[in-house]
């Protein structure tokens, strides 16, 4: 055992220590962790016994998860006492570093539980058979959870002791068995899924002996695995049989939400809001068959077949379906919540090689829950500094790289920080010789000048993920803060970018959420937590900078807002894309912030649609609501062109032909629409 964790032991129980034997390990073990398939960091984790078979027994685990993720170092320390059934008595975890310092706690008492978290405090009766735990759970703390679950007779549903009433039971299923062979032998595990530990199902293999072998999690808001060391060499089987399982979660998702309508159907009554740019048309008629969009007019100017089924949508607004331009789809539970939210199709901007291209067909051949998805594959360099599982350092990997992603039909590459100037050269040539667009980061020992040209008619980075790298590249010492548009630099930069038909893809709303002053509840500019499930809220409650920094905050926002207003006056492309934002929501707030800037109503929708269709090269069959297109649509109610916030309303969408229920949707994965 190691001394601090000892120490710590000793000092917790003092009297203990004294009249007992000292404390017993009981096991340690440790595990992997995987971010985007690359590895991170490791949990290290020891079980001990402390004065056996008195009144005073008690079960101690301590977990220290350590993470090097892009060059930010991570560490956290989880304390667990369990009794002799392994019923909880506290829990206690630290993070550094962190914007909360205060450490986050539950200690029970006889019947009462004492719970802080996330700023909240609480004190609630245990009930019979609970556990603790908290947004974020080490897989030492969940092997023990399992452990209890099953002494206690592997109740559907497990009281999960949280800091607000919110918090909804977990229901842990049993889902499979299968086995791997590691060293030659022949090893068991048995496969489980959790939900409501965090927002989204967790996949965890137990082995026969009660240890956790393994758990796929999106507890930071990104595709994350944590392996058992004896575990590692199965790995890769491991994530197949997970991606299998969210397959047939998926499936189960599908038969909850069947959709209203498909095949041949016309709204009429609506206010038309065609994403042309053309003015809103009262009373329209829209006409879909099999997928497609058959003819638009007014309800008096378009012939409606006999017998077709009317959806009457007076008084409300309808609009082409909305495009996400920047998202990391972590799991199956982003289809609904996107769906629920009007969005239609959404650009992966790295995720899971695997997942994301089985989900991506499930979607286009069988018509599972989920907009249709567009890939940008994930490259970096930089070994401990990489983001992602393709770090490439020569020109040959490079090749290698895009042409993987090519042959899975990714439509962009992205390029993310560490990239060196000659090996995106390489990729760039390679991305545009397979018919792909390179979009991303600007790489660190690079700015936007150096970035976008390379001769007068090609680009290296078609496109630009975060205003970031804009402003950075506008300000002479590189840096982010307030920027002089009217500088010979800002303006030659808004030239060139003109000049190479550069997209943008500002994700100034995951910036105001990530950055915002603590003083700020994040409800006051996004409404959409009060209708998040509590796995969500906590997580974006936990967002933020210190109070102090508020001031950098609001220039930071208003720079932000000053330079998009520039961009779009000076006719650059823009999409709105929300990054890790509040699924669905975070898409609304970047366009109410766009018309904060300054930008029109229309101009910002179209942002989200016939913007993006054209940023993707798919402009002829999507983005607009005109004959021959996609039949993708959503109803609104209210008219988001004299109120752009009137978007968060959707009460129905239409994806490829078939027409669902918002409500039902978003209540799927825990929304409260």
């Amino acid at each position: 055992m190691r001394k601090s964790a000892l120490l710590c032991l000793l000092v917790a129980f003092p009297l203990a220590a004294q009249a007992q034997p000292g404390p017993r390990l009981l096991e340690h073990g440790t595990y992997k962790i995987h971010l985007l398939l690359h590895t991170i960091g490791t949990e290290d984790y020891t079980l001990t016994e402390v004065a056996p078979g008195t009144s005073k027994e008690q079960r101690i685990l301590t977990s220290t998860s350590t993470t090097f993720d892009r060059g930010m170092k991570r560490a956290s320390t989880s304390t667990l006492a369990l009794g002799p059934q392994l019923e909880p008595i506290s829990l206690e975890q630290h993070a550094t570093p962190s914007a909360n310092p205060d450490a986050q706690s539950t200690t029970i008492q006889g019947k009462t539980a004492t719970l802080h978290e996330g700023g909240l405090n609480r004190t609630m009766t245990k009930p019979p058979v609970a556990f603790v735990g908290f947004s974020s759970m080490p897989a030492s703390l969940q092997m023990l959870m399992m452990r209890y679950w099953k002494l206690h007779h592997q109740p559907a549903r497990l009281s999960i002791l949280r800091a607000s009433a919110e918090a909804l039971p977990l229901e842990i299923r049993l889902v499979g068995h299968e086995a791997f062979t590691i060293d030659g032998r022949t090893v068991r595990l048995t496969r489980y899924t959790i939900q409501n530990l965090i927002w989204g199902r967790e996949i965890l293999w137990m082995n026969d002996h009660g240890r956790l072998a393994a758990v796929m999690t999106f507890a930071g808001g990104l595709p994350q695995e944590e392996v058992l060391d004896e575990y590692d060499s199965a790995a890769s089987e491991l994530l197949r049989s997970g991606v299998r399982q969210q397959v047939l979660d998926l499936a189960d998702l599908d038969r909850q939400v069947p959709p209203l309508a498909i095949g041949s159907f016309a709204i009429l009554g609506a206010r038309l809001i065609d994403g042309t740019g053309a003015p809103a048309l009262e009373n329209s008629a829209v006409l879909i068959r099999d997928g497609r969009i058959v003819s638009v007019g007014t309800a008096a100017s378009t012939p409606i077949p006999a017998g077709i089924r009317i959806i009457h949508a007076e008084g409300k607004s309808l609009l082409p379906g909305l495009w996400e331009m920047h998202v990391h789809y972590s799991g199956i539970e982003f289809g609904p919540a996107l769906l629920s939210a009007g969005i239609t199709t959404a650009r992966d901007c790295g995720g899971e090689f695997s997942f994301l291209t089985t989900i991506r067909d499930r979607i286009d051949k069988q018509h599972a829950l989920g907009p249709r998805l567009l890939l940008a594959g994930l490259i970096d360099s930089g070994g401990p500094l990489a983001f992602g599982g393709v770090d490439v350092e020569t020109p040959a990997e490079a090749i290698q790289a895009v042409d993987l992603y090519a042959s899975a039909h990714f439509e962009q590459i992205k390029v993310y920080t560490q990239i060196k100037p000659d090996i995106l050269k390489v990729i760039a040539d390679e991305a545009h010789k397979r018919g792909m667009t390179v979009t991303g980061h600007v790489p660190a020992a690079m700015n936007a000048f150096d970035a976008i040209p390379d001769g007068p008619n090609q680009n290296l980075m078609d496109q630009i993920n975060h205003l970031q790298f804009v402003i950075r590249a506008m300000n002479l010492d590189g840096g982010v803060g307030p920027v002089d548009l009217q500088s010979d630099r800002s303006k030659k930069l808004i030239a060139l970018l003109k000049q190479h038909n550069t997209v943008i893809d500002p994700t100034n709303a995951w910036g105001e959420m990530a950055g915002h002053s603590k003083d700020i509840d994040p409800i006051s500019f996004e409404p959409g937590l009060k209708s998040a499930p509590y796995t969500l809220v906590t997580k974006y409650r936990a967002l933020g900078v210190p109070a102090a920094d508020s001031a950098k905050f609001r220039e930071r926002m208003d720079t932000n807002s000053k330079v998009v207003r520039a961009l779009y006056e000076a006719g650059i492309p823009i999409v709105a894309g929300s990054d890790t934002n509040l699924p669905g929501y975070g898409l609304d707030r970047e366009l109410e912030l766009y018309v904060q800037a300054g930008i029109p109503p229309i101009a910002a929708i179209q942002t989200a649609t016939l913007n993006a269709a054209r940023a993707m090269r798919l402009e002829k069959d999507s983005g607009s609501i005109e004959p021959g297109k996609r039949a993708d649509l959503i109803l609104v109610d209210g008219n988001p062109l004299a109120n752009i916030s009137d978007l968060r309303k959707v009460t129905t969408v239409v994806t490829n032909g078939r027409f669902y229920d918002t409500k039902r949707l978003a209540q799927t994965v825990g929304f409260k629409r």
